[in-house]
């Protein structure tokens, strides 16, 4: 039985890209109207997977993937992060005409600018250059975008999406590679509730079988692991973040989300990866969630994964 795949829609989203990227082209892609649409889709099993934006390496964390992890009501308990896909993201400035338009001109003629809001920041040079005072609207992806711009007869607006958004949406390319970095890219987390489909590898971690990309031969692994501190303990997120030292895990990034439970109060996010090569990674995540709950309020691990990272990634791009 052919598998299902749910992403951020309509179709030649940058989400569409990445799930088209990572998947087996026999697996059905199911666009949704929102990110919680996909992660209800995920928990409900009418999809096998979903494909969520986590962060961009121009603009950090996407904030609505951070706040359905968050799961503050419960609702997507049986969700993990079981994987994750690079996509290098160029943006394209999008317009409505029939004709071949000068770009000094159409750029004039611009009243209304739409994208997702994590475009904004991956290309604020190009838009303060040539956008200064226009208007700006938040639509649910840069492929929505598109599709408003296309249906626009004032043809007085713009949309900052895909080149492949062009095409399907039948507009016209003003400007090419808008982003302010030449090696812009975000990074994607395939989510899924863990089940018979999963077998587990040497490590005792989970093994998707339903991607078509190649398993490194010695790859490491990643986790992402959530927790909440009484913040009237002096040191108590210290304590909690050094227990991940402790048991040979090390933190490539940290972010926070407000609990919501009372003012000021926060969810902290740790990814981590084994640190040397001794133990093995499961191993050490365990005997650190172990050691973890009993100083923090709450904690949950979100998932644990191969890092698809390659090394060049790790190299200094000097672009600026």
């Amino acid at each position: 039985m052919p598998r299902a795949a749910a992403y951020l829609g309509p179709v030649a989203s940058f989400s569409h890209q990445a799930a088209k990227e990572y998947s087996d082209p026999s697996t059905d892609l199911v666009p949704k109207h929102s990110f919680t649409d996909v992660f209800s889709a995920v928990q409900s099993s009418e999809v096998d997977y979903g494909v969520v934006p986590f962060e961009n390496s121009s603009n950090g964390s996407v904030i609505q993937s951070l706040d359905l992890l968050a799961d503050r009501q419960r609702l997507y308990s049986d969700i993990k992060v079981c994987d994750e896909h690079y996509l290098t993201v160029h943006h394209c400035l999008l317009v409505k005409n029939e004709e071949e338009v000068d770009p000094a001109k159409g750029l004039r003629n611009i009243k209304k600018l739409y994208t997702h809001p994590q475009a904004w920041g991956q290309c604020e040079s190009y838009l303060s250059s040539h956008f200064k005072g226009i208007e700006r609207q938040d639509v649910s992806s840069t492929s929505k975008a598109a599709q408003i711009v296309s249906e626009d007869e004032s043809r007085s607006s713009a949309a900052i999406a895909s080149s492949l958004a062009a095409s399907i949406y039948g507009l016209k390319t003003l400007a090419y590679s808008i982003e302010d970095r030449g090696d812009n890219t975000t990074r994607f987390f395939i989510i899924q509730k863990p089940s018979e489909d999963v077998t587990n590898n040497e490590n005792g971690e989970h093994q998707e079988t339903h991607t078509k990309s190649q398993q490194p031969q010695n790859a490491r692994w990643k986790s992402l692991i959530s927790f909440t501190i009484d913040h009237g303990i002096p040191g108590a997120l210290a304590d909690g973040l050094t227990v991940f030292k402790k048991h040979g895990l090390n933190l490539t990034s940290i972010d926070t989300r407000p609990s919501r439970r009372v003012p000021w109060h926060y969810i902290f996010f740790v990814e981590c990866q084994v640190l040397n090569s001794v133990g093995r990674h499961g191993e050490s995540v365990d005997s650190a969630l172990g050691e973890l709950k009993t100083l923090t309020q709450e904690c949950r691990h979100l998932g644990t994964w191969k890092d698809r990272m390659g090394g060049e990634m790790f190299k200094e791009t000097r672009n600026y």
